[in-house]
């Protein structure tokens, strides 16, 4: 498990509101992607406090025990995982207290160019947006769940 929280820019109560997003959590079982992105999110002021996780199922854990005011606002999830891949981590988010599905907005990022994915991805009710691998700063700026 990579399991990091992070504040960028120190611990009083302004700085933690400073970004877009309060919380974030990334999974990808690629660390190379989880330190390129959690860099630039960072770096772009999207969030303040970025959890990564390189196994969508220790992922499902924590938010099945996390409390709600600890909750990510956004969760960018990778599709390929070994174990559990993205749209396993889909059916088992549904199961997850209303509360919990309510307060987490989904983001899914692939290398995938695959239309069944893509058309995987956007028909489920979870998914707000459905991106391309490597995210860069023109992407994070157009992000708004």
């Amino acid at each position: 498990m990579n399991s990091t929280i992070t504040k960028s820019k120190g611990t009083n109560k302004q700085s933690v509101q400073s970004g877009r997003y309060d919380k974030v959590m990334l999974i990808d079982d690629n660390s190379i992607d989880l330190f390129i992105n959690k860099s630039l999110l960072e770096t772009s002021g999207f969030s303040t406090k970025i959890q990564t996780y390189e196994s969508a199922q220790e992922a499902i854990v924590q938010l099945s025990i996390c409390p709600v005011d600890e909750l990510p606002n956004v969760i960018f999830l990778d599709i390929m995982m070994p174990g559990m891949d993205g749209f396993e981590f889909l059916n088992a988010f549904e199961k997850l207290p209303q509360e919990v599905r309510n307060h987490c907005k989904v983001i899914m990022l692939s290398t995938s160019e695959s239309f069944k994915d893509l058309n995987k991805a956007n028909s489920n009710r979870f998914v707000k947006k459905f991106l391309n691998k490597p995210l860069s700063q023109d992407i994070i700026d157009a992000i708004n769940v």
